[in-house]
């Protein structure tokens, strides 16, 4: 029999709602709620036609917030990322028009396919969480939360995303394909309509922005501080890694795993959570080496044998 989660009540509604439509992903649905909470942003590589974009829309109208799409294509410029000031005769002065960054969830569509140039425009916007136009800083619109989809790197046509961008990305998750009975399922409720027709919001973006404050305020004991350091230490000494997980990732893993106890319904951060989630917050920013690459190591490798070697705190420790 399966193990039945409690979640926390406020954001179970959100859950259960996703889960009517993006079929078998409940750990997908819960990761990204994750880096929402946490005020992060997730990378999503997978191939195409595995739920990538559906999943985006469905969290957008559980939310009730203003989705937005860009399709990042070659000749995407970072003014049709960002937006434009355009002059208007009338009144004599240029008017700005904000592009699509100016949403509440955004879904960076195959962002690996446009230039370095417009990846940056998005994620300095995700980083900064407000855009530069013509000497103006204007602030981005809250809640703000980009999910980016990219193909796998090695097909052709694409601009891999640098070191210093993916670790802007609190996550990096796959969906996966579908086990068989999921995929009957997943038929069976779209052979009429699809599912996100009929689907209804649940939270509001001032209840979501509340939630956001709530788990700010889950406690993390010291003890698992020095855990995540421990990881993440383990990260920069590994023979096969030739650049490990900045500070920047510490913080991200601690904020990841606060997000994670509050949606199972805690206000502490458990030994756990951090175990759980290191793969998802670090794996994408190991850099591994040539000679490592061509042993078949993998960031995947990497952390499963560093989380086996790091000790992890027992409850005693807590006290």
């Amino acid at each position: 029999m399966a193990e039945v989660v409690a979640y926390n009540e406020k954001i179970n509604p959100v859950i259960q709602n996703m889960n009517r439509v993006i079929i078998g992903k409940e750990e997908v649905i819960i990761l990204s709620l994750v880096a929402l909470l946490a005020k992060g942003h997730v990378l999503l590589e997978d191939v195409p036609g595995v739920g990538k974009t559906m999943l985006v829309r469905t969290l957008a109208k559980s939310l009730d917030c203003d989705f937005k799409r860009i399709q990042f294509t070659p000749d995407l410029l970072p003014s049709d990322v960002t937006g434009i000031s355009i002059y208007n005769p009338k009144e004599m002065e240029f008017e700005f028009r904000g592009g699509p960054i100016f949403g509440n969830i955004i879904l960076a569509d195959e962002i690996n396919r446009t230039s370095p140039k417009t990846q940056s425009a998005l994620l300095e916007a995700m980083e900064e969480q407000s855009v530069s136009v013509d000497g103006r800083t204007i602030t981005l619109n809250q809640p703000f939360f980009v999910m980016a989809t990219q193909n796998p790197i090695e097909y052709e046509g694409t601009y891999p995303l640098p070191e210093a961008q993916l670790d802007r990305f609190i996550l990096k998750l796959k969906m996966g394909y579908p086990t068989f009975v999921e995929e009957i399922d997943l038929l069976e409720k779209t052979s009429l309509h699809h599912p996100i027709e009929t689907i209804q919001a649940v939270m509001s973006q001032a209840e979501l922005t509340t939630l956001q404050a709530e788990v700010d305020e889950v406690y993390v004991d010291r003890s698992l501080h020095t855990y995540i350091v421990n990881i993440v230490n383990g990260t920069r000494e590994h023979p096969s890694t030739y650049l490990g997980v900045s500070p920047r990732g510490s913080i991200a893993l601690m904020k990841a795993a606060k997000a994670h106890a509050f949606i199972h319904d805690r206000d502490y951060v458990l030994p756990d959570d951090v175990k759980y989630l290191a793969p998802f917050v670090l794996g994408h920013r190991i850099i591994i080496t040539s000679e490592a690459k061509f042993n078949g190591e993998t960031s995947e490798k990497i952390m499963e044998t560093i989380l086996q070697a790091t000790h992890i705190p027992v409850r005693r420790e807590f006290d």
